[in-house]
This record gives structure tokens, C-alpha cells and sequence, in this order.
């Protein structure tokens, strides 16, 4: 049946006569309450939508989830306010709400906990919230009409300061409306923190700093707009300006981090080893360890500039191009039973050779979404192959290339963000005209040869209204001429300059790779919500790689050679709790395929895989379904896993008893020419031996007393000279200090 007001106010004449009148008096209360509450006309949009929000009703636990709960579903975290006054004024047989007698309306019943709800007490009964929910039906469930003000943001206070351990401060937030008419809304705004052991803040907006130095974010979220009020806790010990001025500066990063470390009052650790850096160096730049030549030359080295030569000599290796490819691989590369073996290995060679050119950065992401031609011919049109909607393809565009995770938006307003599904289909009618011909997808067994082609015709129809959307980036104009492919647009516009988003998310992604963690975590989410630890940090990277024309190897150079790459990660007195500002190096584990190639060359036998020609290195591997329990239990990627794909940098019990218990290891240990065989053999000391074995694990030299427990091992008659070398090799391999670039 229709909805008809003067119908359900009959009815609800009639049911409040037969009403007695213990029923009816909470309302009498309410009303007053009401009054002295809020004296303003009320509206649907203004009053009652925040209220709903507040008390987690359109939460996705609750009714905003996609089916709603038991019959009654409202937009999540009301993004759509049509949809959800329908659902409750006009859904329901109008039971939800009852003009005549406000507070018998299912809606306050409920939300009071007097009628059984599964949420629970959401709202007090005589409560402000209860009294504008109560008065706003009574007046007839007004909406708000075209003269009313807008509201256009909010604003939190006080100004950002520092906190000291367990201080408490009350944050006041006010909505802002377009005819400059403020209001209050602090107890209606949903407050949380990035880091709440740094400092936690309840659902009235107050903080409490915890007893732990550091800084964190605190989002302040109201009716789709979003703050954040950044705490920094520093250590209570405050240190003099001439400890920091007194730090070794090579260029600008290390001045922006130095100033970052001076607010919270932390020192960095000192310089890094030699042989520390040139392990990091060599696993950071081309992702293998040194020779034991190579470490010998470079630690006999006396040169003050040393360091620098090597990030230099480094990056011109060939290595350089296969270790960052597979990084990228990881982030592109689709399943070859899903799109064809042909196709992805001709992806994966389109993207190395990218890197042995060392392409521009922008010029890599304009080729790749503009790609065309044959799947077996232009790897890049692999892309396309793989992700064949316009939605699937604004995913990943928006993910890898802007940092902003568009999916949410998708569906509904994103939770943490400004995007809706506006801003979504805009970016996916980019994508509308994309044409293919020939052999589809046709899983697990896709073969075929496909042709990617920009169709003169092609749209996407918003969700809701079914009306086809205009192409439109997320901001600023990329204009789509009348004969031409929209990809390209998109493509200029997310390359430009101009863009705040493209260059910040590749220098975080890149940073983060040699640094141990992004600017910003995770690197391709980039939000208000989720500001950097280091902004004019990030900013001064971004002026860099604009100024190089985007051009990685120099971007590279530019973070390797600072003085802040090089600090050890062993920390002092005040950087022991540091984890995001960069006061030390921080340890990560090698990649499954930089372990698996520094145990195949140090032990000098070569890995097989299927499909490869003989002596393929794990990194120069084109899927990730050639098989490797060594690879599989050190992280890589899931075979059948949807790119981008993450991993994981944990260690797990998984990953030790392989290293412990490996056959193929034992096997390269043990054979006739294996590095163990081969030192034995020689005319080598038992202390020569030691010092090799140390320069091709750990690229040092041994310490004196390491050497002299390693070389007595040798004086136990029952193990032969070359089991007491394996047995110290395998020892070796099975260390943190191998597993780990310091």
C-alpha cells in the first residue's frame, strides 16, 4: 500500500483512543525535555540523521550493513539520506513512526530497549538524543527544504598541541552551515584512534595521553565529513638544540627528519657499520648480497666518499631491474590459469624491460593504462586482459597509482573518506569504451590470443538511478575529447603534476621499500584519516621526483645517500620506543626470493624451477606458481591471490624448521661442489676458512673472538674438515643476522 500521511495519522488517532494513560506519559516528559533542548524547527537531515549515527544504528553491524537487520536497513553511516527517511517514515506500514503518540513509534521503542531489539539500548529514555528524536516525529517527520543551509564542513579545537604523558583534553566539534551559522555537535561526532596505547579518545571526544612517547591521529567524523587532530607525546626529557645541530647532514631528508626527531625528543642512533651498509645497500639496490670479494674490497676501502661510490656503482648493476620488476610484479602480475601463460609472461617481461630502460615513472603508468594491441604482443594490454569491468579496473588504478582505495566507495560512502559512489563511477567511466576481440577468458585453461581496443561506444550506469555517468577524476578536470580513447585522459590526468596524489603514493611506496615502512602505512592509503608521520618529509620527496621528471634510480640515490639510511637500527636511550619517525634503521626480513638467491650463491649451486632456462634466479621468476617450498613458506604471493597482492614480512614457525630440516638445503650443503666442499679442499686454515664463510653470510669480517670458537671447531677428530664446514655454514644460514637486512 502507498504511503498516505492523512491515512496513518487516522490510524493513529484511533489506536492513541485506545491508549491508556500510563502509555502515554514518557512522552509528556520527553516533550519538556525537548523544549529546553533544542527550541529550532526540526528536520530530518539537521537533527535526526546525526542522532542515528551517533548511536551506531547505520553502522555496517547493524541496520547499514547491505540486507539491513531484521527487515529494516538505512544507508551506511548515512550516506544517503532519501533512501534512509523512506525506510523509516514510509517503510513498515508506518509503524516505525507514530506521529500521534511520538514515543509509542517503533523507531524510539526500540532504541530504548522497551520493545525486545537486538542492538540493545542505543538511547536513553529522557535523554537530548531521545528528546529531539521524540519532538521531530511529533512535528509531523519535517525533511529539510531548498532555502535551509547546507552543511559545508566542521571544524575541531583547540589548535593541534603536544600532550604530556596522561594529560587529558576535551575536543569540541562544530558543524559549519553555508549561510556561516555554526553549532555544537561534539557529543554527536564519532571519534577514533590510529594508536590508542599513543592515546585513546572516547565517544565524547575526550583524549587521554598515554604514558608512552610517540604520536598518533585522531579522526573526528560527522555526517560525512571528516578531521583529524594530530597528538604528539614527546619524551619528557627535553634535549638541547646543539645535539641536533651538531648531526651529520648530507641533504635535505635529513634535515626534515631531524626536525620531526627534535618535537618528540629523540636522538638517532649513529652511523651504521661499513659492513652493515653494504649488506643493506647491496639487498635495498639489486636485491642480492655481496660477493665475499666484493665485501673484502669494499671494507679494505679507505675513501671517505666510499658509500656513495657504491649506491652509484649499484644501481647501474643489471640486478637493479629484476629486483624492482619483481616488486611490481607483485602489485600487477595476474594468475596465468586465469589469463594465460602466454599472456603472463609476456606481461612480466614488458614490466623488467621497463625497469633495464629505467622509464620514467610517469611514462610507465601513462604506457600501461593507455595499453592496446595484442595480449601476446604488448604486454601491458595484459592489464586489461586480467581486469575486464571498469570497476575492477578503477580498484586498482585508484589503489596503485593515487593511494586511494576507492572500493568502499563502490557501494557506499566511504567510512573514512570523502569518496562516494559519485566519485567512484565517475573515475570507472574512464573505462567504459575498452573493446575486446578474440579469445576470452575461459579459466583454469585461458590460452587464446586477445586483442584491447578503444570502442567507440561504451558507458557505466550509476547504481542507483541507472543513468550513464559522465567520466570525472576524483579532483580537477580531465576533459575526454570526442574521438578520443578516455583512458588517455585519465591517464594525463593522474600523471600531471598538478595531481596531489599520483606522486606522493609512488616516493611513499619507494621509501618505504628501502626504509622499513612508509611514510604513510599502509603505502597505497593515503586519507585524512591517515595522515604521514612526516609531512614535509613527504612533500620534500615529492618536489624531488617531480624535478628528476620521475625517474627512480635518482629518487633512489637521493634517499640512499642521506645520512639518515645509514643509521644502525640498534637503538639508544631515546629512540627505543621510536617505530615511524625514522631514528634508526628499522630490521626487515629478505624477500622469499632475495633468501632463497643469497643461499643458492653463497653455497654455489644454482636453483631449478619448471619453465625456466637453467640458472634462472628466483628473482627473475615470471609467476608464482613455479614451484618452491622454500618461496611458499617465506612469503610470496598466493598463486591464485588477485594482484595487488601484499606480503607478509613475519617470521613463523614455518619458515625455521625449513631452514632447519630442508633436504634441497642439506643437498646444496653437500655436494661435490658446493662452497663447504670446496673450502675444505683448499689449502685454507681452519681461521681462512671462517673469515670466507663470514664474508659470503654476513659480508664481515669475523671478530676475534668469533673466529677462534669458529676454528676450534675444527680441532674435534671426530668430524672430518669438510662436516665441520657444513655443519658451520648451515649454523650461519639459520641466524637472524642472515635472515635480516639491518
Amino acid at each position: 500500500m502507498p504511503y498516505r500521511p492523512g491515512f496513518v495519522v487516522g490510524c493513529a488517532l484511533i489506536v492513541f483512543a485506545r491508549t491508556h494513560a500510563q502509555a502515554a506519559r514518557p512522552a509528556t516528559v520527553a516533550t519538556s525535555t525537548v523544549a529546553a533542548v533544542h527550541a529550532e524547527r526540526l528536520t530530518f537531515e539537521r537533527d535526526v540523521m546525526p542522532i542515528l549515527t551517533a548511536a551506531g544504528c547505520n553502522q555496517g553491524a547493524c541496520h547499514g550493513k547491505s540486507r539491513g537487520q531484521n527487515g529494516f536497513q538505512l544507508s551506511l553511516l548515512g550516506f544517503d539520506a532519501d533512501f534512509d527517511y523512506t525506510a523509516i517514515v514510509q517503510e513498515g506500514r508506518g509503524r516505525r513512526v507514530f506521529p500521534a503518540a511520538p514515543d509509542q513509534s517503533l523507531l524510539l521503542q526500540k532504541a530504548t530497549a522497551r520493545t525486545a531489539h537486538g542492538g540493545g539500548e542505543r538511547l536513553q529514555l529522557g535523554s537530548d538524543r531521545y528528546a529531539v528524536l521524540h519532538r521531530w516525529i511529533a512535528a509531523g517527520m519535517p525533511r529539510r527544504t531548498s532555502d535551509d543551509p547546507v552543511l559545508v564542513g566542521i571544524a575541531v579545537s583547540p589548535p593541534e598541541r603536544p600532550l604530556a604523558a596522561g594529560e587529558a583534553l576535551q575536543l569540541s566539534v562544530v558543524e559549519r552551515y553555508s549561510d556561516g551559522s555554526t553549532r555544537d555537535v561534539t557529543a554527536l561526532g564519532a571519534y577514533q584512534s590510529s594508536d590508542p596505547a599513543i592515546a585513546a579518545i572516547d565517544d565524547r571526544g575526550r583524549i587521554v595521553a598515554g604514558k608512552l612517547p610517540g604520536e598518533t591521529s585522531l579522526m573526528v567524523r560527522y555526517m560525512g565529513n571528516i578531521a583529524t587532530w594530530n597528538v604528539v607525546i614527546p619524551r619528557p626529557e627535553r634535549l638541547p638544540a646543539e645535539r641536533y645541530a651538531a648531526l651529520p647532514r648530507h641533504n635535505l631528508i635529513d634535515e626534515l627528519v631531524y626536525h620531526k626527531l627534535a618535537q618528540v625528543a629523540v636522538l638517532p642512533s649513529p652511523s651504521a657499520a661499513d659492513h652493515t651498509f653494504l649488506r643493506r645497500a647491496y639487498l635495498d639496490v639489486i636485491g642480492r648480497l655481496p660477493s665475499a670479494d666484493e665485501a673484502r674490497a669494499f671494507l679494505d676501502d679507505q675513501a671517505l666518499d666510499k658509500r656513495a661510490r657504491l649506491v652509484d656503482a649499484l644501481l647501474e648493476r643489471p640486478e637493479y631491474a629484476d629486483h624492482w620488476a619483481n616488486k611490481w610484479a607483485d602489485l600487477l602480475r595476474p594468475n596465468p590459469y586465469r589469463v594465460g601463460i602466454k599472456a603472463t609472461l609476456n606481461f612480466d617481461a614488458w614490466i623488467r624491460e621497463a625497469f633495464r630502460r629505467n622509464q620514467p615513472y610517469d611514462q610507465f603508468v601513462f604506457d600501461l593504462l593507455t595499453a592496446r594491441g595484442s595480449t601476446w604482443r604488448n604486454g601491458a594490454t595484459v592489464l586489461f586482459r586480467d581486469k575486464r569491468t571498469p570497476e575492477e579496473l578503477t580498484t586498482i588504478t585508484s589503489q596503485l597509482f593515487l593511494g586511494v582505495r576507492l572500493d568502499c566507495a563502490r557501494c557506499h560512502h566511504h567510512p573514512f573518506e570523502v569518496w562516494g559512489q559519485d566519485d567512484f563511477y565517475g573515475m570507472a567511466a574512464y573505462f567504459a569504451r575498452i573493446g575486446f576481440k578474440g579469445t576470452g577468458i575461459s579459466a583454469p585453461i585461458s590460452g587464446g590470443e586477445e586483442m584491447i581496443y578503444a570502442s567507440p561506444k561504451g558507458a557505466v550506469k550509476h547504481p542507483l538511478s541507472g543513468v550513464p555517468v559522465e567520466p570525472r577524476p576524483l579532483a580537477g578536470q580531465a576533459e575526454v575529447a570526442a574521438t578520443e580513447d578516455p583512458r588517455e585522459a585519465l591517464a594525463r590526468w593522474i600523471i600531471a603534476d598538478e595531481n596531489p596524489y599520483f606522486a606522493r603514493v609512488a616516493v611513499n611506496r619507494l621509501w618505504a621499500e628501502v626504509m622499513g615502512r612508509g611514510i604513510v602505512e599502509p603505502v597505497d592509503d593515503l586519507r585524512a584519516t591517515n595522515p604521514p608521520t612526516n609531512a614535509a618529509l613527504l612533500d620534500a620527496l615529492v618536489t624531488e621526483f617531480r624535478r628528476v621528471r620521475y625517474d627512480n634510480k635518482a629518487l633512489l640515490r637521493w634517499i640512499l645517500t642521506s645520512h639518515v639510511y645509514e643509521l644502525a637500527s640498534l637503538p639508544n636511550e631515546t629512540n627505543v620506543a621510536d617505530t615511524q619517525n625514522y631514528s634508526r634503521h628499522y630490521r626487515t626480513r629478505l624477500r622469499g626470493e632475495a633468501l632463497l638467491d643469497a643461499v643458492s650463491d653463497i653455497t654455489g649451486q644454482r636453483e631449478s624451477f619448471d619453465a625456466t632456462p637453467p640458472g634462472t634466479r628466483a628473482v627473475e621468476l615470471w609467476t608464482h606458481r613455479s614451484k618452491s617450498l622454500f618461496l611458499d613458506a617465506f612469503g610470496r604471493p598466493d598463486p591464485n591471490q588477485d594482484p595487488p597482492c601484499e606480503r607478509t614480512g613475519e617470521t613463523t614457525m614455518v619458515q625455521a624448521l625449513h631452514l632447519m630440516n630442508s633436504p634441497k638445503l642439506q643437498s646444496k650443503l653437500t655436494e661435490k661442489d658446493s662452497l663447504p666442499e670446496t673450502l675444505a679442499a683448499s689449502d685454507k686454515t681452519p681461521a681462512e676458512i671462517v673469515e670466507q664463510l663470514y664474508l659470503c653470510v654476513y659480508s664481515r669480517y669475523p671478530t676475534a673472538d668469533e673466529s677462534n670458537r669458529a676454528a676450534a671447531l675444527y680441532a674435534d677428530e671426530k668430524s672430518s674438515r669438510t662436516e665441520t664446514t657444513q655443519d658451520l655454514l648451515w649454523a650461519m644460514l639459520n641466524t637472524p643476522e642472515f635472515l635480516y637486512k639491518d
